[in-house]
C-alpha cells in the first residue's frame, strides 16, 4: 500500500507527525504518548487482532514508518521544539498563501468559516471524532490522514487570524472529481512572497547549514527545498542545496542546482568554484553507472564524508 500523502500539510512536502497520531497541533507530551499507546496496540503484530497476513504486514509498515516516527518526532524535546518551530513558520506562510489553500472535506470547510469564538472547539472536537476509527480500516488509513492534516492546516491559519477563503463551487466540483490530485487553477501563488517571508527563508537557510554541520545532509536537503518554495529565484538557496547532494555524491543535482545560482547571480563564487570540478567529474563518470567520486590531486578516489579531495573542506573547513 503507498503511504503517499498529498493533501493538507503534506502538500507543501511537510510531515504532519500531528496528523499520523490524531492529536492537535497544540497537543503537550503526556496527550501525544497516551494517544501513542493506543494506536500501537492497535498495529503491533504481538498485540492487534488481524487475522489476514497482509493486512498484518499493511499494519506493520504503518507502525513503523509512520506512528513510530510521528511518536519519537513529537515527545523528544530537541526535535519537538524545531519542529514546531517549523510548523509556526509554516502557519504564518500559509496565512499569506491562504487565498490559494485548496480544501477538500466537508469538516475542514466548517472550520475554515467558523466564528472565530468557535473554532478551537470545532477543531478539537473533530480530531477526537477522527481519532476513533482513524486505523480501524488499514486500506482508508491515508486518506484520514490527510483529511487530519488538512484540519491542521486551516486550524493554524485560522489560529493566525488569517481569513480563509473556500473554494468556489466550480473548483471544488473539479476538487472531488479527483480529491487527491492538486487543482492545477488553484495550486500557484498568485503574488510573490511578501517581504516579511524572508525570514522564514533565512530561518530554513540556517537550520540547513546547522544539519550540515552535522552531516544530516538529507533533513538539510528537506530544509533547503522549502527555502525554494518560498523563494524559488534565491541564488543562495540553490547554492546551499547544491553542495548538500555534493556531499550526497549526488553530481547530477549539484550540477543543476549551481547552474540555477549562476543564473541567478553570475558572481555567485560557491557556484563559479565548484561548477568546473563538478563538469569534470560527470565528464569522467563511466557512461550508465553509478556517478563515481573523481580522483583527487593525489590520484585516490575523494573521500565522500568530507575528509578530502571534491568533498574535502566543502563548508569553509568545519569540523564535523
Amino acid at each position: 500500500m503507498s503511504l503517499r500523502i498529498d493533501r493538507g500539510l503534506f502538500k507543501y512536502d511537510f510531515i504532519d507527525h500531528h496528523a499520523v497520531l490524531c492529536v492537535p497541533v497544540d497537543a503537550d507530551v503526556k496527550d501525544i504518548r497516551k494517544r501513542y499507546l493506543t494506536i500501537a496496540r492497535r498495529l503491533h503484530p504481538d498485540t492487534n487482532a488481524i487475522a489476514n497476513a497482509a493486512d498484518k504486514q499493511v499494519a506493520s509498515e504503518f507502525l513503523s514508518k509512520l506512528v513510530n516516527p510521528a511518536y519519537e518526532k513529537l515527545t523528544a524535546e530537541r526535535t519537538r521544539t524545531e519542529y514546531m518551530i517549523v510548523l509556526s513558520q509554516m502557519g504564518k506562510r500559509l496565512g499569506q498563501e491562504s487565498s490559494s489553500v485548496e480544501i477538500h472535506t466537508n469538516v475542514a470547510k466548517q472550520l475554515a468559516t467558523a466564528p472565530e469564538s468557535n473554532i478551537d472547539h470545532l477543531y478539537k472536537s473533530a480530531i477526537a471524532k477522527l481519532a476513533e476509527t482513524q486505523y480501524d480500516v488499514l486500506q482508508q488509513v491515508p486518506q484520514v490522514i490527510a483529511q487530519i492534516s488538512e484540519l491542521n492546516l486551516v486550524y493554524l491559519i485560522r489560529s493566525a487570524g488569517k481569513p480563509l477563503v473556500a473554494p468556489s463551487p466550480q473548483v471544488q466540483s473539479t476538487i472531488n472529481s479527483d480529491p487527491l490530485k492538486p487543482n492545477p487553477a488553484t495550486n500557484t501563488i498568485a503574488t510573490p512572497p511578501p517581504a516579511s517571508e524572508d525570514s522564514a527563508v533565512e530561518h530554513y537557510l540556517r537550520r540547513a547549514q546547522t544539519l550540515v554541520d552535522k552531516n544530516q545532509f538529507a533533513q538539510a536537503q528537506v530544509e533547503l527545498q522549502d527555502a525554494l518554495k518560498l523563494e524559488p529565484k534565491n541564488s543562495r538557496c540553490h547554492s546551499l542545496i547544491a553542495l548538500v547532494y555534493l556531499k550526497q555524491n549526488r553530481l547530477k543535482m549539484a550540477k543543476i542546482h549551481f547552474d540555477n545560482a549562476l543564473k541567478l547571480d553570475p558572481n555567485d563564487q560557491t557556484a563559479l568554484s565548484w561548477k568546473p570540478k563538478i563538469d569534470k567529474a560527470l565528464s569522467q563518470q563511466s557512461g550508465g553507472g553509478k556517478v563515481t567520486t573523481p580522483p583527487n590531486s593525489a590520484g585516490k578516489q575523494s573521500d565522500k564524508s568530507g575528509g578530502g579531495g571534491l568533498f574535502g573542506g566543502l563548508f569553509g573547513g568545519k569540523k564535523k
